[in-house]
């Protein structure tokens, strides 16, 4: 991923306000899927006039030119990811919320074939797995 948000966002002719800048460098700082009240605590922290309403506005804004993805894991939120981070799949545990990121390149190769099989090309694909812990012997 060699383009940062902000650069993206430049790039599609979005000013940058210095508030939009404050939430896009939380963005790229955040190793989690952040939802917009995590993202307005920690970009609050750095920027006190920073509105819950302006995280809202931003985060659709950025995903409607490309820029984040928005993923919902079935608890209600929806949560807040740079579309250009390298492929991944998800599974969430259903007794914490945390969110795994993985790529397992067996799956990646089963849709593929799966996809062929019934006469497509894959484009791409989103998938999020919902488990709990196995419980330990």
């Amino acid at each position: 991923m060699s383009e940062t948000i902000q650069q993206r966002c430049a790039a599609k002719g979005l000013r940058m306000t210095g508030q939009r800048k404050v939430i896009a460098e939380v963005l790229e700082g955040s190793d989690d899927h952040p939802d917009a009240e995590e993202l307005y605590a920690r970009a609050s922290a750095r920027d006190p006039r920073i509105s819950l309403a302006t995280v809202y506005r931003t985060v659709k804004l950025f995903q409607e030119r490309g820029i984040l993805d928005r993923l919902e894991f079935g608890d209600g939120r929806a949560r807040w990811e740079d579309a250009r981070r390298d492929h991944h799949d998800h599974l969430i545990d259903e007794t914490t919320g945390q969110v795994i990121e993985f790529v397992d390149e067996e799956i990646e190769a089963l849709q593929e074939k799966i996809a062929r099989k019934l006469g497509y090309r894959l484009t791409g694909h989103r998938m999020e797995l919902f488990g709990v812990p196995l419980k330990k012997l």
